[in-house]
């Protein structure tokens, strides 16, 4: 991982024109401001109350001593936990507007210092006012401070994402990164690793002929990945190098998401698990479990699946007795209706199956040609993929959960989370292919350990 990787991708990116990322780096906001806001002259500052105090008076403190006018914007200013529900996309766009979008001719830079949320509030904030923003990262939680679209629930309480330009640029200072919680870099050091899953998710859908390949996005997010994520000790004693890599591994998996418009290159069906658990609301000792926390547990779940994939042999399959599983489009449509019964997003389901449908005789092109190319397919996957023990311990080792219950879920539910996964997203999976040929079921109770 280096400087390069960043470069290379930053010229792929649509949106994003600069990213630093180091030790003191903050100290650079405000000429990166003035470089790629030409003329800007006011500021509005989004934070919370734990953001402002780690990085946001500091910049507020930098741009004012430039000459910026500074204004500011504090969510839940008593300290209140937040997801990253739209009402407060709506806030902060409404923050924006009040004290003005433009003035004499010169546009107000809204500038997120915060984690995720922070920044996926004020992206799409900026976004829906059709203004640049620059984003100040507090922790090392997410990859989506430099991805294209906001992840948000809806006012429905479906979690999605929703289109808006990333930020222009981004400022990643490790000094002050070291200072978030240790569970933020254990939640995006296991949202960096779950793109070992997903990479395998993406290859098993092309091979299937399912979905298109990107090749710049792939190699963006691959090429360094296992770099990043093979130190995780480093990570977790917050030593600069490692961290910085893991960081740069982060944002390169947004800078992909950017060039391909799309996540397919940054997600699979491990995050399809943890948006479930979000539209749930789901706690556990009456606090929100972060999103990465979620994700890592199923990463590995993931994996121990492929690992069961990697040792069976589809040379062999029986393509009748897999479409035997098939069903008419009207079938399928039932089924997703079914799988969001009672719920806010009934239709969820049934919106993905008729995307992601295909009739009898493609269905059975694409099983016999999977058959016939196994070996080669099966020698790519297994490149891709990290053993599942090895998993588990870089878990451990940056202090996030592997199971459902550390978590608090169970195994049950998440295997009927299993089920669901495949009526979520148009994005075709492992768990799609295991549904046809009817494995999935035994496949997940091994992976789970039952």
């Amino acid at each position: 991982m280096s400087k390069e990787m960043i470069d290379k991708a930053l010229e792929r990116a649509t949106d994003t024109k600069a990213c630093v990322i180091g030790d003191g780096v903050l100290a650079e906001t405000v000429p990166l401001l003035k470089a790629h806001f030409p003329g800007a002259s006011r500021a509005i500052v989004i934070c919370d109350p734990r953001t402002r105090a780690a990085a946001g008076e500091k910049v507020e403190g930098l741009l004012r001593e430039a000459g910026i006018e500074v204004l500011e914007h504090i969510v839940e200013p008593d300290g209140k936990t937040f997801h990253a529900d739209y009402h407060y996309v709506d806030e902060v766009r409404d923050a924006i507007k009040a004290v003005g979008v433009e003035k004499n001719g010169s546009a107000i830079v809204p500038v997120a210092v915060g984690s995720g949320v922070i920044n996926d509030l004020t992206k799409r904030a900026a976004g829906e006012l059709g203004i640049p923003y620059l984003t100040v990262g507090t922790a090392a939680s997410v990859d989506g401070y430099s991805s294209f679209g906001a992840a948000l629930r809806s006012p429905e309480g479906a979690k999605q994402t929703y289109p808006c330009p990333a930020p222009r640029v981004i400022v990643a200072d490790i000094d002050v990164m070291r200072t978030a919680p240790a569970w933020m870099a254990a939640s995006g050091f296991a949202d960096l690793m779950a793109k070992v899953p997903a990479g395998a998710d993406w290859i098993l859908a092309y091979e299937l002929g399912a979905t298109p390949w990107h090749d710049s996005s792939w190699h963006t997010v691959q090429d360094g990945l296992k770099d990043a994520i093979g130190d995780p000790e480093g990570v977790a004693a917050m030593k600069t190098e490692p961290l910085s890599r893991f960081v740069e591994g982060l944002m390169l998996g947004g800078f992909a998401m950017q060039d391909m418009q799309s996540s397919r290159p940054a997600s699979g069906a491990e995050h399809l698990f943890s948006h479930l658990l979000e539209m749930r609301d789901h706690t556990y000792k009456g606090e929100i479990v972060p999103h990465g926390i979620q994700v890592g547990v199923f990463t590995l779940f993931m994996c121990r699946v492929y690992e069961q994939i990697l040792a069976y042999d589809y040379s062999k399959l029986d393509v009748e007795a897999c479409l035997a599983n098939w069903k008419p489009l009207e079938e399928q449509e039932k089924d997703g209706v079914a799988a969001f019964v009672g719920t806010k997003f009934a239709d969820l389901g049934a919106k993905a199956v008729r995307a992601k449908f295909v009739d009898r005789e493609t269905t059975r092109a694409r099983l016999e040609k999977f058959k016939a190319e196994w070996p080669r397919i099966r020698a790519r996957l297994e490149a891709q993929l990290v053993p599942s023990a090895e998993i588990e311990r870089r878990l451990r080792v940056v202090g996030a959960p592997a199971t459902p219950e550390e978590i608090g879920s169970t195994v049950e539910a998440s295997l009927a989370d299993a089920k669901k996964t495949i009526f979520m997203r148009d994005r075709y999976m492992a768990l799609d292919f295991l549904t046809l040929t009817g494995q999935l079921d035994e496949f997940a109770r091994k992976a789970f350990g039952v």
